[in-house]
């Protein structure tokens, strides 16, 4: 009777550490669309995409796709911006394929200040090209 006993708590732990795993995994959603434009340059920055982002624990895997660009990605990174919608600094890079369509990803390890601003909806990715050197799409990662 008591292994019986050990058996079934033994696995009641193991399904409750299970679920408590579970609950750890949250997931972010990201369009991607141009970057303001002004009169010089509204020509240069077209295109769209969409991925996802998925947070166990510090981890965070993106992935994602984009269509459309004037001119091949260069560079796509995850921002922290000051608050949503306002731009700021980079803080980590992602891999971008090198073409007007294609895909991102990227697996980091946030570090509190930044999982802080995912959790905020202060972070986003932005992908340059080589036509928008400065940024040509970008998107806020939400829940």
């Amino acid at each position: 009777m008591q292994i019986i006993v050990r058996r079934v708590l033994g696995l009641s732990l193991i399904c409750v550490a299970c679920i408590a795993a579970a609950q750890d995994t949250e997931t972010f959603a990201v369009r991607l669309s141009p970057m303001p434009l002004d009169a010089e340059i509204r020509t240069l920055i077209t295109g769209s995409g969409s991925g996802t982002a998925v947070l166990e624990g510090r981890r965070l895997v993106v992935d994602g796709s984009f269509s459309g660009l004037q001119g091949p990605a260069t560079v796509a990174r995850l921002h922290a911006g000051f608050a949503m919608g306002i731009r700021g600094p980079a803080v980590l890079d992602l891999e971008v394929d090198s073409a007007v369509s294609g895909n991102f990803s990227g697996e980091l390890r946030l570090a509190r200040e930044h999982l802080e601003a995912l959790r905020d909806r202060r972070l986003y990715i932005q992908i340059h090209s080589e036509s928008a050197p400065d940024g040509n799409l970008w998107g806020w990662l939400l829940p």
